[in-house]
């Protein structure tokens, strides 16, 4: 028997496993593909996804197999130059492939002991007051005390749970594949420029070898989604858009995705909960999806594996739908708008023209930029301070690197004073007396995941917001 049961081996479902494990959590990771995927679906992390890299030290990792680009806004393809003095240590896009960031991540979670399973197929899942059992294809069940989908959009978990997933279905219809091309990079370079002047669902990125990740708009919208395109399909779009074909051939992989977008009526049945595109999906444009799937499993692994060691405070788990669910909202909002200020009808881009010149205004352009990135995330804690439900960046202490100190996923009590104490959650809250140049209060507690739970003169006592997210004094975990 495990603790958690995680079914999904994407991102999401590493991510959490890892963060489970760091907590002392058994898990099982259950993927029903033998293989990891090839296929580059996203194509890097945006500053927040970096932020949480650093916080458990695996940047450095990611760094090498990735590369950095200046921070510019993306929102809506606009490319906007990025404000300055933007809050974060990590002002920059880290481009690395969807299967390296995999890699990545299945590596540090069996590095912290997960058990990760290929070709495991759940086919049923039935809960009760002790746990949850999922049988396999192979006619095998495990048992669990509770079980989290992270199996994508088209979620076994999320449909045997019986959860609602309305939302509006496509509308448009993008052709997306890695392939060869007959031409040169020049002539690539050349067409796709110009095209991109109307038309910003259109694009050919080379990869190696001659091979380009082409991105182009389907001629409609396809009722049986699970059909992939064909390599005559993408030469005929790409003639009709960009007027030549580029001579594409030997495609490594070919599909299409829409731009519906879906969020789950609810995040939690009993013992089993989403995470990541089993909770929702929305277009791709502003490249949110993966980094909001991972940042959905950073929120969700402390809270559950608290949970399951005894010592929660009442309520704790029921957070994560009520701090996670508002931001995918908002994420399928702002993909929403950004696909309509892409669209080539005539009035949006009267829109497009009139966002473009409100971007040039520091203020919209923060404000943009943070809703891409999730800087701008702030959890309604119920404090006024505006510090508090905020992230706080890495910040230079006297003595090290702020994140430095938070690679093992416990609570943080950043105290300048000397004269706090965290007497009674020494298990779950690391107390460091050091100061900062960069940070105005005496002194801040941090939850396992960076957000702000309490800051020195705000309302409520350091106390009470111990106990409030990491549990009664003394409740020593298992």
């Amino acid at each position: 028997m495990f603790d958690v049961i995680v079914v999904g081996g994407g991102p999401t479902g590493m991510m959490l496993a890892a963060e489970l494990r760091l907590r002392g959590v058994s898990v099982v990771v259950l993927e029903k593909e033998t293989t990891p995927p090839r296929e580059v679906r996203a194509l890097g992390l945006h500053v927040r996804s970096i932020e949480i890299m650093d916080q458990r030290g695996l940047l450095d990792r990611f760094l090498a197999h990735g590369t950095r680009h200046p921070l510019r806004n993306p929102y809506a393809a606009m490319d906007t130059p990025a404000p300055d003095n933007l809050d974060t240590a990590h002002g920059y896009i880290l481009g690395i492939p969807q299967p390296v960031t995999d890699r990545l991540l299945a590596e540090h979670a069996r590095e912290l002991g997960a058990d990760i399973r290929r070709g495991t197929e759940v086919t049923t899942l039935h809960q009760d007051d002790s746990g949850v059992t999922v049988s396999l294809a192979d006619g095998t069940t495990l048992h669990a005390s509770y079980a989290v989908g992270c199996d994508g959009g088209r979620s076994t978990v999320r449909k045997l749970l019986g959860v609602e997933f309305p939302g509006e279905p496509a509308k448009v219809e993008t052709l997306l594949g890695e392939m060869s091309v007959g031409v040169g990079p020049e002539a690539v370079t050349e067409v796709v420029t110009e095209v991109r002047k109307a038309e910003r669902r259109f694009g050919l990125g080379p990869l190696a070898d001659g091979v380009y990740r082409v991105v182009v708009p389907a001629e409609g919208v396809r009722e049986d989604r699970d059909t992939a395109p064909t390599l005559d399909e993408f030469a005929r779009q790409l003639r009709a858009v960009a007027g030549t074909d580029f001579g594409v051939h030997s495609p490594r992989w070919l599909s299409r995705f829409g731009d519906a977008t879906r969020l789950a009526e609810r995040y939690r049945n009993g013992r089993v909960l989403l995470a990541g595109d089993a909770a929702h999906i929305h277009p791709p444009v502003g490249g949110q999806g993966l980094n909001l799937g991972i940042q959905d499993a950073f929120n969700l692994g402390w809270k559950l594996a608290a949970t399951v060691r005894g010592g929660a405070p009442h309520g704790l788990l029921d957070t994560y739908e009520v701090e996670r669910r508002p931001v995918a909202a908002s994420v399928l909002d702002n993909t929403r708008a950004q696909m309509h200020l892409m669209s080539q009808d005539p009035g949006a881009q009267a829109v497009r023209r009139l966002v473009s010149e409100l971007a040039e205004f520091d203020d919209v352009n923060r404000h943009l930029l943070g809703k891409i990135t999730a800087i701008d995330i702030r959890y309604d804690l119920g404090d006024e301070h505006p510090l508090v439900g905020r992230r706080l960046p890495d910040t230079a202490l006297s003595r090290g690197r702020l994140y430095d100190r938070m690679h093992d996923g416990r609570g943080l009590l950043l105290d300048s004073t000397g004269t706090l104490s965290v007497d009674g959650w020494q298990d779950r809250v690391d107390h460091v007396v050091d100061g900062s140049d960069e940070l105005d209060e005496a002194a801040v507690l941090l939850r396992p995941d960076g957000y702000v739970a309490w800051v020195a003169g705000s309302s409520g006592s350091l106390a009470d917001s111990l106990a409030r997210w990491f549990g009664a004094a003394g409740a020593l975990t298992a």
